[in-house]
């Protein structure tokens, strides 16, 4: 199991703060899903893919992206927004 920096799994940042301004169930899907990727990376694979142009690694969550990256066993949580939005700098 992956140990989780951000997004409500410690760390703070903006993906909390991104957390705390969406709707409850957007958020509450979207935390669940990255446990769900945290506990077990191969149950979500067709979900995740490599970012193109930049490092990490993308989770789809409906009309949601989680932006993270992997080291070793920490999944550590950069962005959370909308599709489209989010790849924006």
């Amino acid at each position: 199991m992956k140990r989780v920096n951000g997004g409500r799994g410690g760390g703070g940042g903006e993906a909390d703060k991104t957390l705390r301004r969406i709707p409850a169930n957007a958020a509450k899907r979207i935390r669940a899903k990255i446990k769900v990727y945290a506990k077990n990376p191969e149950s979500q694979k067709n979900n995740v893919s490599k970012l193109q142009n930049r490092p990490g690694y993308k989770l789809r969550i409906g009309d949601w992206r989680v932006i993270f990256d992997r080291n070793g066993n920490v999944l550590a949580i950069l962005a959370i927004g909308p599709r489209g939005g989010i790849y924006e700098d």
